[in-house]
């Protein structure tokens, strides 16, 4: 394991535009519905993870392998859509990009589709999943991640807004066309940049 330093160079305080900091999270599966009733509770004996589409390889990953992956620390701001920001977490898990050289994407594929264990889907472009602090993460700040946010294993983009750090995972496509996921049929912005404050679709 090493410590990438992902954090991107801009100043500690500067956040996105329509974004206030907080100290305490209080709700973070608001960018998660609750599609079904409860929070899914998963083994880790029996967890898999589905990594197929437009693939030269496909993959079916369980914990056991998932954790012999290279591991990583990115430490980043954490942005809802609904505006709140929290500032440094420090994700621990497998680079997004260690997977793509795993299973070499096909010729034309320009987006990814992950699937969820409680129905939730988000896609994103290949070229966006490819920056250097995209991270599928089962650490947070030193400790397993908690199944409330998303454990055994969340997907984190930081220049995304939340909804598209899709939480667990069971399934991700590779894809030569894009295919809307929850929130984005629902007229949130496919792109999420946080930066652009990009939040709803025009």
């Amino acid at each position: 394991m090493f410590d990438r330093g992902i954090k991107k160079e801009k100043d500690a305080r500067q956040l996105p535009p329509g974004q206030k900091a907080i100290d305490k999270v209080l709700r973070w599966g608001i960018d998660h519905p609750a599609i079904v009733k409860d929070i899914p509770k998963l083994d880790l004996t029996e967890w898999r993870l589905v990594v197929d589409g437009e693939v030269e390889m496909s993959l079916r990953l369980d914990w056991k392998k998932l954790l012999e992956l290279p591991r990583v620390v990115s430490v980043n701001d954490f942005h809802c859509v609904e505006g709140w920001s929290v500032l440094d977490r420090r994700w621990e898990g497998v680079l997004f990009k260690t997977l793509v050289s795993m299973v070499k994407p096909r010729a034309g594929v320009v987006s990814v589709f992950f699937e969820c264990a409680d129905g939730y889907s988000t896609s994103l472009s290949l070229e966006d999943l490819l920056d250097d602090d995209v991270v599928l993460a089962y650490q947070l700040n030193g400790e397993a991640l908690e199944n409330s946010l998303g454990g055994p294993l969340r997907l984190v983009i930081p220049e995304k807004y939340a909804y598209k750090s899709a939480m667990w995972l069971t399934r991700i496509r590779f894809m030569k066309t894009r295919r809307l996921g929850y929130w984005e049929q629902r007229g949130y912005s496919d792109t999420a940049d946080v930066w652009k404050n990009d939040r709803f679709s025009g």
